[in-house]
């Protein structure tokens, strides 16, 4: 599949901030199932992006600048993907699969997670790849997709009391929980095309990726209740959320903040236009 992806970040300060320091993780890699065709990265200041690779190996730009009013921060490309079954090969590894066992603020299991690991740990047995399908099916009903009530700050455990949340919480709460059962798990953001044929989305979308013994890495998407699949295009790993935001920094001066987030995720070639999905 072809899929265009346009992802803009945009902010206003008012009155203008003195200076702003943002790291970017909005630039994929290629891997099996996942070629990228063209990328570019656009931002609407003469500031330049100095590029490196983070610990993760995410590929990320640095900006600095100020004073400013406004900022926006445009990507856009083409990536060609396969369905690899959600099996991840061909990545650059630099940990081994242990370091994801780690705990996170964001991705702490409280009594009523671990008790909710322990019922499906009963169930499924010494089967992992068992326990993540299963895990990954439970979440999805345990909780309702909803943006109100959460936040990039929230935690897994906050979300899985609430029930509520979006994708981020979703993979929090099955990251929380596979590494309470033993399971190294990570978070991924990336991007999703919906098959609703929805044009625009308020954000990018998250995953997880859980390591099975003789299989790898595989990406679980409790949002969906499916393993990933050539909608899928992954961007950038973390323990959590906070490792892999596509925008993250800090400003100097300024009054109020106002961010914009808009995301188009479209099949190449479908009716001639972009669609999308989250």
């Amino acid at each position: 599949m072809r899929l265009r992806i346009a992802h803009s970040t945009i902010y206003r300060y008012e009155p203008p901030a003195s200076g702003v320091i943002q790291i970017l993780r909005m630039t994929p890699g290629s891997h099996d199932g996942q070629y990228v065709a063209n990328w570019q990265i656009d931002v609407s200041t003469d500031s330049r992006l100095d590029m490196h690779h983070d610990a993760f190996g995410n590929v990320t730009h640095v900006l600095t600048y100020g004073p400013i009013a406004d900022l926006t921060i445009r990507v856009e490309g083409l990536i060609e993907t396969q369905d690899t079954g959600g099996i991840l090969r061909g990545t650059d590894e630099r940990f081994p699969p242990s370091l994801f066992l780690r705990s996170s603020p964001l991705t702490e299991a409280d009594p009523a997670m671990t008790g909710f690991v322990r019922e499906l740990h009963a169930e499924t047995g010494d089967d992992v790849l068992g326990f993540l399908h299963a895990l990954m099916m439970k979440i999805n009903e345990h909780m309702t997709f909803d943006a109100d009530p959460t936040n990039s700050g929230t935690s897994a455990a906050d979300a899985f009391a609430l029930k509520r949340g979006v994708c981020q919480d979703y993979a929090h709460i099955f990251i929380a929980c596979a590494r309470h059962r033993g399971v190294p798990a990570r978070f991924v953001a990336g991007h999703f095309l919906r098959s609703d044929g929805m044009v625009d989305q308020q954000a990018g979308h998250a995953w997880a990726e859980a390591h099975v013994p003789d299989l790898g890495w595989i990406g679980f998407d409790p949002a969906n209740a499916i393993c990933t699949t050539d909608a899928h295009a992954r961007v950038a790993i973390g323990l959590d959320y906070l490792g892999a935001a596509p925008v993250r920094g800090t400003r100097y001066g300024g009054g109020t903040e106002t961010l914009t987030v808009e995301v188009t995720v479209d099949q190449a070639g479908r009716h001639g236009q972009w669609q999308s999905q989250s």
